[in-house]
């Protein structure tokens, strides 16, 4: 190694070097570069599962029309498969009888798995304050992000995928471990 040549790890001595404890500050820069390269890529990347149930759905509709288009957002192909979503939109009022079948649906999708509650009766149950439905979905499924009206206008959805969006980036993405 000559004067010209730029270490890529700081040298060590050998009992340290050996040591799988410590990190070094090139393993720490690789690791935040990382995961912000993995959350762009996967805030622009998501695949919608459009969990239907009521009323919301002509919102839902209108929000991948051309006036809107989600595609701007990396989530215009809705995927019918839990196995192939990554972002479970509940769209809707969800009954007693409904909630199990969600849950279900939540556990199958792959890490990792958002989840939007679309509409005040996702959210909160809406004017449904009976014994049938379910208030909230929050109760059975844990919810990153909650888009309110009755029905919710499409550019409060996009503001809704934005705001997820800017959880994505800013979240750590563990694919590399300490030892690569």
């Amino acid at each position: 190694m000559d004067a010209r040549t730029i270490p890529i790890a700081p040298l060590l001595p050998a009992a340290v070097a050996t040591s799988p404890r410590v990190k070094d500050a090139a393993f720490e820069y690789l690791t935040t570069r990382k995961d912000e390269l993995i959350g762009w890529a996967r805030k622009f990347s998501l695949f919608p599962y459009p969990f239907v149930t009521a009323c919301c759905a002509m919102e839902f509709m209108a929000v991948s029309a051309s006036p809107y288009d989600t595609d701007r957002f990396g989530a215009a192909l809705p995927r019918f498969s839990p196995r192939q979503a990554d972002l479970l939109m509940v769209v809707g009022t969800v009954t007693h009888k409904q909630a199990p079948v969600l849950l279900k649906v939540w556990e199958q999708m792959c890490e990792p798995k958002w989840v939007m509650a679309f509409g005040v009766c996702a959210s909160s149950g809406g004017f449904y304050q009976n014994y049938a439905a379910l208030q909230g979905i929050d109760k059975i499924i844990p919810v990153d992000v909650y888009v309110p009206g009755c029905p919710p206008r499409p550019e409060m959805v996009i503001d809704g995928i934005m705001q997820l969006q800017d959880k994505i980036a800013h979240s750590r993405h563990p694919v590399i471990t300490d030892t690569f």
